[in-house]
């Protein structure tokens, strides 16, 4: 089997509830719960203003906007993060999509030199930009993406 194949065969099993998940993966799932729904929370309420920091100046659409409309978003992977268990394969992947969609916010915001969140240095930015990385692979681990089947 191809690791095309595989991709695909992993691709199509997100379909289907997620088979039972490793320690490691409930920790990623039940921590990145709790991350997003705070997130979310905090664009909808007390960093608002920080968060419209990170949409870039080029982005057609205005900033509060777009802070609110991901605000709701990350409130949504939250809860289903938290409480969606059986489909987290799933939401794990749309998750890492989510995030690195929003990567280009975060090399905005060290390109335009915008502070934000103590991220008041080119140095912090910098550093910044290495955690959506991290938190794409963490999403991807609470999937158990790509889930390990049987060589054919």
């Amino acid at each position: 089997m191809t690791r095309f194949t595989r991709l695909i065969e992993s691709v199509r099993s997100l379909a289907e509830p997620a088979p039972p998940a490793t320690r490691g993966q409930e920790v990623a799932r039940l921590g990145l719960g709790a991350f997003m729904s705070f997130a979310g929370v905090s664009h909808l309420t007390f960093a608002r203003k920080d968060f419209q920091a990170q949409v870039p100046d080029w982005f057609p659409m205005d900033k509060d906007v777009v802070v609110l409309a991901s605000g709701v978003v990350e409130v949504a992977f939250g809860a289903a993060m938290l409480t969606l268990p059986q489909r987290r394969a799933a939401v794990g992947v749309a998750l890492a999509a989510f995030y690195a969609a929003i990567f280009p916010g975060n090399i905005s915001q060290y390109a335009e030199r915008h502070d934000a969140f103590g991220l008041d240095t080119d140095t912090k930015r910098l550093v910044r930009l290495f955690g959506q990385p991290a938190l794409i692979a963490a999403a991807l681990s609470a999937a158990g993406f790509p889930r390990r089947g049987s060589r054919r």
